[in-house]
């Protein structure tokens, strides 16, 4: 099958949280069943540089506009990867969605506009001699992509859009839709127009022929008014075609037993292994180093500094999560309110709380490998990333039981046969202590540990099974044209 996955975004390209994993995770699992797929992303100066393989370049013009499409492999697999190079929108350092300052770069509707736009021409045939029989767009960067090929007439690629997080909805103010030059119809309750603005997440919302999210839980939380960001109710009319199909991770990257990150690897529980990489993790970050049989978990978290995190959450309970012989290593970046509150604990209990503002891969190993509880009480999570590593390496995750935690996290207190982690009753600083308590209590019973960590181990957590849901309703989606 021709498959054309268009993003914003795929490690090690360019990344900047979970879009960036599913992109290449679920390219390359799709490409190792021998399917024919591809996949557009902007040309940063990042991405060029690391391609791989034999570049090509293909001079084109779309609409009187003239670029180019660099062409080469994505790294580390065989997947045909497109750069679309338009130097004016997309050769800039850095962050790919903001300043330096933090702001949304001022021509953002324009330059995802363009690559969805490409997107479409490419998926229909019009640019190069090969043609998708499903596109498939992630997030509201791509999200016009489907109701633009909507529009053209049939036999047409059949149209999968994929909700990463609702939350960002590409919103942009109502005179875009004319700047842009979208057709009168788009400017509709229907359409594209959400409350008096344009809302590019609707262009997939409404027009592509199926919907998915990653994770069963999230697809149907997202139908209520509580986490459907005023989008539940087109969401419920369209729920016959939304699906929830929970993210894998490349198993070959993010494995313990052959992680050079870590300073001991493990196949299975073993004590002295994570002795070893905590004692690591300390001297990295800045910790204390273990004080005996009274000193209680060393605790992680590593994630977007935001709020729908619950990182004010781990603020908020830190005092009480210390006072019972915890200690934290925390790494992220994100609200500057949040970074500053965060080295403020830092100064305030130091060798107990060790922070790093920004991202390091080798330290996100090294707190997977070396803590022995992770942290995600996220007020609302569609899929989580963080939480499958954790069970991977033998660190039962303390989740909120929402979206994709509540999906792949199991309670050690409400099935004692199959637990691998622990469920916050609420999303408060009170109920992440309490659970954190519980966890702890678990976790001074060696043995019952070692239980609790082997279930999480062996659990099944690669592309397979997605790739294989995935392959399932492109050939189920109307409109595929089956080559």
């Amino acid at each position: 099958m021709k498959i054309l996955f268009t993003a914003s975004e795929a490690w090690p390209l360019v990344k900047t949280g979970g879009l960036g994993d599913v992109a290449h995770g679920l390219t390359h699992a799709l490409r190792e069943r021998r399917h024919d797929v591809r996949l557009l992303l902007p040309a940063h100066p990042d991405a060029v540089a690391g391609l791989e393989g034999r570049i090509r370049r293909h001079a084109l013009t779309l609409d009187q506009r003239p670029f180019t499409l660099i062409e080469g492999r994505l790294p580390g697999t065989r997947v045909t990867t497109w750069l679309l190079d338009d130097p004016p929108l997309f050769a800039r350092a850095g962050n790919p969605y903001t300043t330096e300052d933090g702001d949304p770069w001022p021509d953002n509707a324009r330059r995802y506009h363009r690559l969805s736009r490409v997107a479409a021409a490419l998926a229909a045939g019009e640019l190069l001699p090969w043609q998708a029989a499903v596109l498939h767009a992630h997030d509201w960067q791509t999200a016009l992509a489907p109701f633009l090929l909507q529009r053209r007439p049939v036999p047409r690629p059949a149209t999968v859009f994929t909700i990463h997080n609702l939350a960002y909805r590409g919103l942009f103010p109502a005179e875009t839709h004319t700047r842009l030059g979208l057709p009168p119809e788009a400017w509709t309750p229907e359409g594209l127009e959400f409350h008096g603005r344009l809302a590019f997440i609707k262009g997939g919302l409404a027009y592509a022929d199926a919907i998915t999210t990653v994770s069963p839980t999230y697809a149907r939380e997202i139908q209520t008014p509580a986490f459907g960001c005023g989008l539940d109710g087109l969401l419920r009319h369209r729920s016959g075609v939304l699906h929830g199909i929970v993210n894998g991770i490349d198993t070959t990257v993010w494995n313990p037993a052959a992680d050079p990150h870590l300073a001991a690897c493990y196949r299975k529980p073993d004590p002295a292994a994570r002795a070893a990489n905590r004692a690591a993790l300390a001297q990295r970050i800045g910790l204390d180093g273990d004080t005996g049989e009274r000193s209680g978990p060393l605790l992680g978290f590593v994630g977007r500094l935001v709020e729908q995190k619950g990182v004010d959450l781990i603020l908020a309970a830190l005092p009480r999560l210390l006072a019972g012989g915890a200690r934290l290593a925390l790494l992220g970046s994100g609200e500057r309110e949040l970074e500053e509150a965060l080295r403020q604990a830092a100064r305030h209990y130091p060798g107990r709380v060790g922070v790093h503002i920004g991202y390091d891969e080798g330290l996100a190993h090294l707190i997977e490998g070396g803590c022995d509880l992770f942290l995600m009480p996220s007020r609302f999570e569609p899929c989580g990333l963080n939480q499958l590593y954790s069970l991977r390496y033998g660190t039962p995750p303390v989740v909120t039981a929402t979206g994709g935690l509540a999906d792949t996290v199991i309670d050690v207190d409400t099935d004692p046969t199959a637990g691998n982690g622990f469920h916050l009753p609420a999303a408060n600083a009170g109920a992440l202590a309490t659970t954190v308590e519980r966890a702890t209590a678990h976790w001074r019973r060696p043995a019952a540990w070692k239980r609790i960590q082997t279930r999480g181990m062996d659990g099944d957590y690669s592309w397979d099974a997605s790739a294989e849901a995935y392959l399932r309703l492109y050939r189920n989606t109307p409109g595929n044209n089956g080559s």
